[in-house]
Parts: structure tokens; C-alpha cells; sequence
């Protein structure tokens, strides 16, 4: 009996994955809930367990490829047993000698001859028909790689960067992404000493997800700089207890989560969205904040931070931040953020205009604390001083309403008794 393996649901707004890897070849054997294949998607990277014991009989998308949700990857024979690895090696290697033979007819068929293959162009999946809705290239004059002559996500791009078939009245405003992807020539001796590795699917999703906020909203950034010396008191007395009643270290996200919490309440527009001409309001108030990890960067949610204690959000981000380094984090875990904090000052940066993560309208960006001298009471003193950035999008957030909720960050730390008293 044989049972296929494939897609699951990958989660809101996210239609296809890319096969980064399979654990397991043709005829190896499997126990069900084993992790089988490993799948990356513009939002995390997630794993598929067998649905059943038995033996891999065929694996039907190869590492690399685009998959939607439901699709096949592959199937168990439940019954079987596993096989030498010389059969198992000669399985996958008939499949690709398939592909090109339906590659030249799907090249040399017109627009017009669509028919022949029977598909129409939602029949390809959804992330083809948006290319073609976008690119006016019309899947029916495109090379075919995928399964039962499907075009894939890859073969669309491939086509609109050579300016599609013939034929298309739109064509011409096809070759418009080309340019991201156009490069000067190496010379000859640097050349043979570079590396081309194909970007993730999460680092090409940060890489859009940034340029869109960069193009879209009215971005500026505004800065002050808050004294640390009572956070750091305060952590310095109370971080033993805190750690044996809590369970978790008492660090500075806590305090800065509080803060922000507190200054969105007063300033809504910093906790506000551009829907068309609406403005989207928040009453609720879901913090992001910004891990990084060895595949780039990722922004679990606290949700409701508002009713959470310094000890909650604490909990909660040690463990967003074991699953981000761990790739555990799920889709859900990484929506519906209103605003997002960024602590650059992990990494030793004294300064910088952190990007807006859309569609929201305020980014905080935190830095290195550095002993610096300051005037108080008429007198120079060293004090532990960190800089805030605030990028915020002016279309929403005047400057006014920006300088004022970092000034309201900037008291909250300085006096944490006004965290605990709401004030």
C-alpha cells in the first residue's frame, strides 16, 4: 500500500515552499512521524514527518524545487522493504530524463496553444498566475519543468528574464525584474575565486519585505539617548531573586517592551497601520521583536503585551528566542505584530535608522550601552548612556508625536517606578 507524502498547510499568506533538502533516499526505510524532507518558505523553515512506516518508494520533487501546499513530494510503500542503495540510486535518475522531453514541446507551443497541454493558467498554481498577471507572460509559451507539464515559479522567472515568448501583446514590460538580477562581469582572476550560493527563501524575503517599507512608507528616524542607570540598579539588586522566583534572567527587553507599551497607549499613531485611505487604529498591542540567526533575521510576536509583567515578556522572549535559533519558530508566531523593537547593541552598535517592518509605522532601534559624560546638576559625571532610534512613517506619525513617544521611552527608563505605577 502506498502512501504519499506531501505538502502540509504552510500557514496565512504563505502558498509555496522550496525543498531545501530531503533526510532520506528511494528505498530507505522510515517509521511514521520521522522527519522526512526539509522545507523553507519566505517565513521559516519547517519539517515534514512521515505518515507512515515503511519504505521510501519514490521521491517526486527534487531538492531545490517550488512546491504549493498539498502537493506530492513522494510516496511510503508501507509494505515494502528496504532496498539496496544501487536500486535506490537508479529510481530518482529516470525522472529527470523525463523532463526534457516535455521541455521542447512546452517551448514551441504559442500562446495559442494552450489547449495541448489542457491547463489553464491557475492550473500552474498560485505564485505562476500572479507572474503572469503581473509580467503579461502567458504560462502556455513557457519551457515546462514541473510535474504533468506544470509550469514552475522558476521557469516563469527564467521566461520574463529573457522577455517571455513571442507572441504576448504584453511582453515588452516583462524583462522589468531583470535588472535585480543584471551584475558586471567579473574579471577572469576574481572570477574563478568567487562563490554564487542561491539566496533562501527567507533572505530573499527579508530582502523584498525591506525595499517595499524603504519605497512605500515616508520613512524617517529620530534619536535620543536615555540613561541606563536605574534599569541597571535595579537588574544589579534584584536579578538573583528575580531569576530563582521566575525562572528566567532579568534582561533589559522587559523593561524596553514596558516602555514602548506605555508610550503607544499615549501617541496610537505610533501603533497604526495604512490600509488604502484608511488609517487602522490598534487597541492592542502586539511587540515585535527582532532575533537574528544564522539565516537572517526573524520577528517573533509578544502578543498583549500590555497585560503582560516585566517576568512574562522575559519568559516569553527566551523562548521565541531558543526557537528562532533553533528554526522552531511557526508562522503564527511572527504575525500581527504592531510594533517592533531591534537591539543592534548586542552586536556593539552605537548608532543606527533601523528599517520599518510593514505594514507597521514605528520601529525601535536600541544600541550599545557606553560609559560617556554627561551634565548633571552642573556637574560632568559618567553615566552608562545608550542612543534610541525611533523610524517611524511620516505619513502616519508627525515628528511631533515621534520625539514624544521617545521622550516617554526615555522617562520610563530612567524612573522604572513609573513602569510599576502605570505612570
Amino acid at each position: 500500500m502506498a502512501t504519499e507524502i506531501r505538502v502540509p498547510t504552510l500557514g496565512e499568506s504563505v502558498s509555496e515552499a522550496t525543498i531545501a533538502r530531503w533526510y532520506k533516499k528511494p528505498g530507505e526505510a522510515v517509521t511514521a512521524d520521522e522527519p522526512l524532507v526539509e522545507l523553507e518558505t519566505d517565513k521559516v523553515t519547517l519539517e515534514v514527518p512521515a505518515p507512515a512506516s515503511g519504505v521510501i518508494a519514490e521521491i517526486a520533487q527534487a531538492e531545490g524545487a517550488t512546491v504549493e501546499p498539498g502537493a506530492v513530494l513522494g510516496t511510503i510503500d508501507e509494505g515494502g522493504s528496504a532496498a539496496p542503495t544501487k536500486k535506490a540510486e537508479e529510481k530518482p535518475a529516470e525522472k529527470p530524463a523525463e523532463k526534457p522531453a516535455s521541455a521542447p514541446a512546452a517551448s514551441a507551443q504559442g500562446y495559442g496553444n494552450a489547449p495541448k497541454t489542457g491547463l489553464a493558467t491557475e492550473d500552474h498554481g498560485p505564485a505562476v498566475g500572479r507572474l503572469a498577471r503581473e509580467s503579461g507572460v502567458d504560462p502556455a509559451g513557457v519551457a515546462a519543468s514541473g510535474k504533468d507539464g506544470r509550469v514552475t515559479k522558476g521557469d516563469m522567472l527564467a521566461a520574463i528574464a529573457q522577455g517571455g515568448s513571442s507572441g504576448g501583446a504584453q511582453a515588452p514590460a516583462a524583462p522589468a525584474p531583470a535588472p535585480a538580477q543584471m551584475r558586471a562581469p567579473s574579471a577572469p582572476d576574481d572570477a574563478s575565486r568567487e562563490e554564487r550560493v542561491r539566496m533562501t527563501k527567507l533572505r530573499q524575503t527579508i530582502a523584498r519585505r525591506l525595499k517595499d517599507a524603504q519605497n512605500t512608507a515616508a520613512m524617517l528616524t529620530t534619536f535620543n539617548d536615555v540613561d541606563m542607570t536605574a534599569v541597571m540598579e535595579m537588574r544589579k539588586t534584584y536579578k538573583d531573586v528575580f531569576e530563582k522566583k521566575h525562572g528566567v534572567k532579568l534582561g533589559f527587553m522587559g523593561f524596553f517592551t514596558k516602555a514602548c507599551v506605555q508610550a503607544l497607549k499615549e501617541l496610537p499613531a505610533v501603533n497604526a497601520e495604512i490600509d488604502g485611505q484608511d488609517i487602522v487604529y490598534k487597541n492592542y498591542y502586539h511587540v515585535g521583536i527582532a532575533v537574528g540567526t544564522e539565516k537572517g533575521l526573524v520577528v517573533p510576536v509578544v502578543r498583549d503585551a500590555d497585560t503582560m509583567s516585566i517576568a512574562e515578556i522575559e519568559k516569553q522572549i527566551g523562548v521565541y528566542g531558543k526557537k528562532a535559533r533553533d528554526g522552531k519558530l511557526s508562522i503564527d508566531e511572527m504575525q500581527g505584530g504592531t510594533f517592533t523593537i531591534t537591539n543592534g547593541g548586542i552586536y556593539g552598535s552605537l548608532m543606527s535608522t533601523p528599517i520599518l517592518n510593514a505594514p507597521q509605522s514605528g520601529i525601535l532601534g536600541m544600541h550599545r550601552i557606553e560609559e560617556r559624560p554627561v551634565v548633571r546638576a552642573g556637574q560632568v559625571v559618567v553615566r552608562p548612556m545608550m542612543y534610541l532610534a525611533l523610524s517611524y512613517d511620516h505619513r502616519i506619525v508627525d515628528g511631533k508625536e515621534a520625539v514624544t513617544f521617545l521622550v516617554r521611552v526615555k522617562e520610563a527608563l530612567e524612573d522604572p517606578a513609573r513602569l510599576v505605577l502605570d505612570l
